[in-house]
């Protein structure tokens, strides 16, 4: 059975916009090469089912003023990351990390870049009947706008705002948001 227009014009939109990441980050070429190849598979990586892998949504939450960012810590895995979660069928990734980051802050007025700005593939680990798997994960900056009083929801611990620039500097901090710092940075 043929795709529908709108899931073929969403999937022609995420190749363009993983072409296009890959000419601003050429160090990310192989990282791209992984997601185009999910990308192409028959079977649909959007789903949470597709436990050989899937596409995840995350925000690089930023304050107003760009030098803090939000981050939880994060119940199920007991690290310090950025907000993000499952696309559930969404193939509007930019979307996912929007909805996910009013979700998880309860944060109202926030706007979302469209461009990708990182990516990242990694393990999740076997969680009860739930077995190991692959989150490939698509990065959108999501800016706030209005007030930045957020709410701590049920898969944080805590959520807290993080100066960009002492991750970017922590050489401890995880490796991927000290990359997304460090571009964060970069290109301010």
């Amino acid at each position: 059975m043929p795709l529908p227009a709108d899931t073929l014009t969403a999937i022609d939109d995420l190749r363009r916009a993983l072409a296009k990441f890959a000419d601003a980050v050429p160090d990310a070429a192989a990282d791209v090469a992984l997601f185009v190849e999910l990308l192409d598979d028959p079977e649909d990586p959007f789903v949470r089912a597709r436990l050989a892998g899937h596409f995840t949504g995350s925000a690089w939450l930023v304050s107003a003023d760009g030098l803090r960012v939000l981050l939880t810590h994060h119940r199920k895995l007991g690290r310090w990351l950025q907000l993000g979660g499952h696309a559930d069928g969404d193939r509007d990734l930019a979307r996912v990390a929007l909805r996910e980051a009013e979700e998880e802050s309860g944060l109202a007025d926030l706007v979302v870049d469209p461009a990708i700005f990182d990516l990242d593939r990694h393990w999740i680990p076997e969680r009860g009947s739930e077995p190991g798997h692959w989150h490939y994960d698509i990065r959108h900056v999501v800016r706030a706008t209005g007030d930045e009083t957020f709410t701590v929801g049920e898969e944080s611990l805590d959520l807290a705002w993080k100066d960009i620039a002492a991750i970017a500097a922590d050489h401890a901090a995880d490796t991927s948001l000290r990359r997304m710092a460090q571009r964060w940075m970069r290109q301010r």
